[in-house]
């Protein structure tokens, strides 16, 4: 399986995604922050990484993912860059990018670009940020949407429960993500929402929707890549599968080293000049 999901080494592109929810195929994408993760899920044979501003939580710590700065993005988005060849390299605008008018927002969105090298950026919102959005596409960089849950309005929210239950939130978002595709958006990030709505928007849209707790309807799925690895463990949502356990593995290979260093076995004579 995995010689035939690697067979395919042309760079992703935007119309690739288009062509691959014309026939079908679903969507793989999972977070990088840094070059030798990036290296190596592009490697495996992912369609799609996002430097997700998810960084603010995984790589740096904070509680949300409001505090990272634009040159944090940056800086991470050209260190993933850098390690990709095959997959679709998207990066988050942070929060304060681009809601606070057009002109800044693409100011900011050129900036990104130019700097990182990235293939896309993904923003937060729908017809809120609209104008914003069609500047930035207008400008010539392609555009991911990002509905649900919507991690930079988090405390407005106050919760991050399942968003969209109620019949005017889900028809409110059914109407931003047609806006998000009239606009040229490419592609929409659907975050913790009911299977039957994000089911309901992706065969609504001609543009790939990719979930994330939005059930299997969808045209593919991101996680964490720290999630889905087994660095984290506090953070157990329905939509998570773990497919490793590198928060144990990691743990007892420095418990190892430390073993090793003070009863002097490392280094032996095979490990010094």
């Amino acid at each position: 399986m995995s010689v035939h999901l690697n067979e395919d080494t042309r760079k992703v592109t935007t119309h690739r995604l288009f062509e691959m929810k014309q026939r079908g195929e679903k969507i793989s994408m999972l977070t990088a922050y840094d070059y030798t993760m990036a290296n190596l899920i592009d490697t495996a044979g992912i369609d799609v990484i996002l430097v997700g501003d998810s960084a603010s939580n995984v790589m740096a710590g904070n509680v949300t993912t409001l505090p990272i700065t634009l040159d944090q993005m940056i800086y991470h988005g050209k260190s993933v860059v850098r390690g990709v060849k095959r997959a679709l390299v998207v990066v988050d605008m942070p929060f304060g990018t681009y809601q606070t008018g057009e002109i800044e927002a693409v100011q900011n969105a050129i900036k990104m670009m130019k700097i990182t090298h990235a293939d896309a950026l993904k923003l937060e919102g729908g017809v809120e940020i609209i104008d914003a959005i069609k500047r930035i596409i207008d400008a010539g960089i392609p555009i991911m949407g990002h509905l649900g849950l919507m991690p930079q309005s988090i405390n407005k929210y106050g919760t991050y429960t399942v968003r969209a239950k109620e019949e005017t939130e889900a028809e409110k978002l059914i109407k931003d993500a047609h806006a998000l595709e009239e606009v040229g958006c490419f592609a929409i990030v659907l975050e913790k929402i009911p299977a039957a709505l994000a089911e309901r928007v992706a065969k609504e849209v001609k543009i790939p929707v990719i979930g994330i707790g939005a059930g299997g309807a969808v045209d593919g799925q991101v996680l964490v890549c720290a999630d889905m690895l087994g660095m984290t463990n506090g953070f157990s949502p329905r939509f998570l599968r773990r497919y490793a356990n590198l928060s144990e593995i990691v743990t007892k290979a420095v418990q190892n080293y430390i073993e090793d260093v003070k009863s002097h076995d490392f280094p032996n004579k095979d490990e010094q000049y």
